[in-house]
């Protein structure tokens, strides 16, 4: 195997070269021209070659407009025994538009891989291999070229350029990112300036409070049954139960997609169960904009799962829970959206730098508050299960 390829989604490309340079720094002569590096080991016996080659849709746009669906068709082709993780592995090739081409002069030896994986880490995206075979940033396998699931926990990541477009700016929007930053300094959290605005509220189509609301028992039921799932209970007898849920409260209509079909298969994914677990944290969300939680605290620790269940356990119907609630300021609630976002950016950064993220958050909470927030809002009218995670 001499290729090893990295694809990526990115504003630009300026810092590959850096990159690249950092990698190979130790035990390796570099020749480079604008988008080419021809790399040789030192060593006296052993002198590896290997050129590394950049582009992106601004330096080479005819080879993502014919290969880019390529690549789309090949994976559809594939039988993934996780067809949400296919949706996932779409969705990422949909938005890549930068390409690290690797090439070796013999067949890659181990240590040359792991070169490779630590430069995937630095840029961030995929590795992509001769046989299909996928690789997430860490290193660790997506999906095996027959269609079976890796360990990578993998999410799509799209450059705000990608899927944004250039970006929209107005005063409002500059206020409440300037707040957002304020915020990041007082908590020595980093952050860049370009990171973009949000649009202004008037723009944001929000969820109504009885939408919100329906939304928030029918996950909450769902995630009571992911979480039996994991605990290796009768998962029979727990789905008649929580199906039993959804219909007292009338929100059947209110799961998504996901969360249907996790719903109905006879031996639940445990990985889907334990994603859907953590989306604990973007039920808090809807119950916080729902006026049942005082205040979003740093995400650095676990909602009360407690008063979660208990907030909708105590009322017998949906009704009773509605009348419970009360609509957040959507105000409050943007700036929440705009503020998680800028934090979000935080802990992808301080991961690609393999780094903890700074003020201890945890980022799997990070992410699922955005999920509910930018669910709220409306943003991009995007889907629940579909919620982009670009920074």
């Amino acid at each position: 195997m001499n290729y090893f390829t990295i694809y990526a989604s990115k504003n630009n490309i300026d810092d590959i070269g850096n990159e690249i340079l950092a990698v190979f720094a130790k035990g390796f002569r570099i020749k480079s021209t604008e988008k080419e590096y021809k790399i040789q080991s030192k060593g006296f016996f052993n002198k590896d070659k290997m050129t590394i080659r950049v582009s992106s849709e601004d330096t080479d746009p005819d080879y993502f407009e014919k290969n880019i669906p390529g690549m789309m068709g090949f994976y559809d082709e594939i039988p993934f025994e996780d067809e949400h993780l296919k949706g996932r592995v779409l969705t990422q090739i949909s938005v890549l538009n930068t390409m690290i081409a690797i090439e070796v002069e013999k067949d890659m030896n181990e240590a040359q891989l792991q070169l490779f994986t630590n430069l995937l880490s630095k840029i961030g995206g995929i590795g992509f291999l001769p046989n299909g075979m996928l690789l997430d940033q860490q290193g660790l396998v997506i999906v095996y070229p027959d269609g079976k699931s890796g360990p990578a926990n993998f999410r799509p990541h799209s450059c705000t350029r990608k899927i944004m477009g250039s970006e929209v700016t107005s005063e409002e929007g500059e206020q409440r990112k300037n707040k957002s930053i304020n915020y990041l300094r007082e908590h020595e959290i980093p952050f860049i300036p370009s990171l973009p605005q949000l649009l202004p509220l008037a723009q944001y189509q929000f969820k109504t409070q009885e939408h919100i609301a329906k939304r928030a028992v029918a996950l909450l039921i769902v995630i009571q049954y992911a979480c039996d799932v994991n605990q290796g209970g009768d998962i029979h007898k727990s789905k008649d139960f929580f199906m039993t849920m959804l219909q007292k409260y009338g929100v059947e209509d209110y799961l998504t997609d996901n969360e249907r079909n996790f719903l109905q298969v006879e031996e639940p994914s445990e990985q889907e169960a334990s994603n859907i677990s953590w989306q604990y944290e973007a039920y808090w969300v809807l119950i916080w904009a729902l006026g049942l939680v005082d205040t979003l605290d740093f995400p650095d620790d676990i909602c009360n799962c407690q008063y979660a269940i208990q907030v909708v356990s105590s009322c017998e119907s949906f009704e009773q829970f509605y009348s419970t609630t009360t609509m957040l300021n959507k105000e409050k609630i943007l700036d929440e959206a705009d503020k998680i976002y800028r934090l979000h950016w935080a802990c992808v950064n301080s991961r690609i730098q393999g780094q903890e993220a700074p003020a201890n958050m945890n980022e799997s909470i990070v992410i699922e508050r955005r999920r509910g927030l930018f669910w709220i809002i409306g943003h991009r009218d995007e889907e629940w299960d579909y919620i982009s995670m670009d920074t």
